[in-house]
């Protein structure tokens, strides 16, 4: 019998469940991930259709889609609040859930009834949020600051606040699973400087959560005792504080920011790492800086203050917001050197991955200026403001989930996806992204306010600009929506490791058995080891006996290794 020494158990073991297995309770964890991550692509249309809106809205400097102030007020509003809680948060929670486990050689996650349970607050949570809208919609933007949202705003605004509290508990049950699940679960040879660097990211975004979510949910409780409870925490007038609301909703919302970019910047080195052929250059130092970011992220709130902080604690605050560049920073230096004289290939997932890389820079460039206080006094609650955050949270953590997805989605359905459609998608939501939100800069600079309806005709030309880039971004959205439905039917069937990769979730069939492993997986001594001997005899041991393998012959030569009277592949199919 051939000898095999790929880092694959045997293949075609697993197979993609049937669509009624996520429709109802389960405790498997790869069923909840795709649970986590089909919910929050339903609410990414949502909120997307939402922005389309607001970008027809700004077409011309009139009202023209939106009724009225208010109802524009309400779409921005919607469109915020369904993007951060909906999409962009569960969305990373689905990758956690689905390869956490994998990553670390696990057959489930800690805790899989609250695995489950965790999930399954989404839903309800995510109905309370869309009936909000015809119960009296919220105006108050996604920060709901006092008194917008407790005087002028409808009785949605209780219904989004109660959504919110939901929302809260699912990631913080979830948060304690993965702590848990990282730190117990680990198997032999496998110690924190061997982890993947996903899961590293994943471990600094759960303690993110159960330090900082407490303290929404606090806030929203004020907030719905003085909407229906008569008291008045945020009532100057009657002894209460405007303020407390600012202090303590970005105490929780600017470590947000990294709840939603962390795992992006996990996803980043899976991606570069494997598609480059490169070991991350600096493992520890970037492994250690996500816990830098989650730690430091918690001294920088006050900087969405700067107009209404008193004037002595200005100066400490803008200095702890550009400490946080730090080990951004590094984690930046560190992928480039991991790219450098690597042997990059251009796949789809490259190519996103390249393009967080970029874009996330321009973001964090804005952030530091942001972070200078005579600039942020200028350019405060303008388009430049704008521009920033989705730079950030569009050009970094939504275009790392799409270089996830099509990373990952070989591994999730057993199917690949077209190569050709990603670098379509590619190039059009780059080009189409930049000119929709770099113009917004100069916007901003020129003092053109964000959320408002109505407003200087001189803005028209840039917002024309802006709406029509646009309106192409949300389009070359259904590429992708394409690309999955088409795949999943006709795609070509994906080996277990059509990335040759070195970590333990490509260890596995594609998809992966109800048991993840057929028997227990033993991790590489560096999971980004590529080049080494190590790896060579890990990955190549079928290339030893059959010659050039392209992917799809993969499993076929495990097949035929499998038999005693196997013969070699024959000549040529490897070409």
């Amino acid at each position: 019998m051939a000898t095999i020494t790929a880092p694959l158990d045997r293949p075609l073991e697993g197979k993609r469940p049937h669509i009624n297995e996520y429709l109802r309770w389960s405790v498997d964890h790869k069923i909840i991930g795709v649970q986590y991550m089909v919910t929050a692509l339903f609410f990414f249309i949502v909120g997307g259709a939402l922005a389309m809106m607001i970008r027809a809205e700004l077409l011309t400097p009139a009202l023209d889609v939106a009724a009225s102030g208010q109802q524009f007020n309400t779409i921005f509003s919607m469109h915020g609040t369904i993007m951060i809680f909906g999409w962009i948060i569960p969305m990373m929670a689905g990758f956690g859930n689905y390869f956490v486990p994998l990553q670390l050689g696990a057959k489930d996650m800690a805790f899989p009834w609250l695995n489950a349970f965790a999930f399954w607050l989404i839903p309800p949570a995510g109905m309370l949020l869309i009936l909000s809208w015809f119960i009296g919609p919220i105006e108050a933007g996604w920060t709901a600051y006092p008194p917008l949202s407790t005087l002028f705003s409808g009785d949605g605004q209780t219904l989004a606040a109660l959504s919110l509290h939901l929302l809260g508990i699912s990631s913080i049950l979830g948060a304690i699973n993965f702590i848990v699940t990282i730190k117990n679960m680990r198997p032999p040879g496998m110690g924190y400087f061997q982890m993947p660097l996903f899961t590293w990211t994943i471990l600094a975004t759960a303690l993110i959560i159960v330090l900082a979510t407490p303290f929404l949910a606090g806030a929203l409780t004020l907030l719905i005792l003085d909407r229906i409870g008569g008291t008045k925490f945020f009532d100057a007038a009657n002894g209460g504080d405007v303020l407390l609301w600012q202090n303590v909703f970005w105490f929780y919302s600017h470590p947000a920011v990294y709840i939603m970019v962390l795992p992006g910047m996990g996803i980043l080195s899976e991606v570069l790492a494997v598609h480059s052929r490169k070991s991350i250059f600096g493992y520890k130092l970037v492994a250690l800086s996500s816990l830098g970011i989650a730690l430091i992220g918690f001294t920088v709130w006050a900087h969405h203050m700067f107009t209404s902080l008193t004037p002595e604690l200005r100066i400490p605050f803008m200095i702890t917001s550009m400490i946080i560049a730090v080990p951004t920073g590094i984690k930046v230096f560190s992928w480039l050197a991991t790219i450098w004289m690597g042997k990059i290939r251009f796949t789809a997932a490259m190519l996103f991955g390249l393009g967080f890389l970029s874009m996330f820079v321009i973001g964090g460039i804005s952030g530091v200026m942001l972070a200078t206080l005579p600039f942020d006094i200028h350019v405060h609650d303008t388009y430049f403001v704008v521009s920033h955050l989705h730079f950030v949270l569009f050009g970094g953590a939504v275009f790392a989930i799409y270089a996830g997805i099509y990373h990952w989605f070989p591994k999730v359905t057993g199917r690949m996806l077209d190569e050709r459609l990603g670098r379509l998608h590619f190039f059009i939501t780059y080009v189409s992204f930049f000119l929709t939100f770099f113009p917004m800069n100069f916007a901003g600079m020129l003092g053109m306010p964000r959320r408002v309806a109505v407003y200087d005709p001189k803005f028209q030309t840039l917002n024309v600009i802006i709406s029509i880039a646009g309106f192409v971004l949300g389009v070359s959205t259904f590429i992708l929506f394409y690309n999955m439905f088409d795949s999943l039917r006709h795609g070509k069937k994906a080996s277990a490791n059509p990335w040759r990769a070195l970590t333990l979730e490509w260890a596995t069939s594609s998809p992966p058995p109800s048991t993840n492993f057929i028997e227990d997986p033993v991790p590489m001594s560096d999971p980004y080891g590529y080049g080494t001997t190590e790896a060579e005899a890990y990955l190549y041991g079928q290339e030893q006996q059959f010659g050039p393998l392209k992917p799809a012959h993969f499993e076929a030569a495990l097949l035929a290794a499998a038999s005693d009277d196997s013969d070699p592949l024959p000549e040529g199919a490897g070409d």
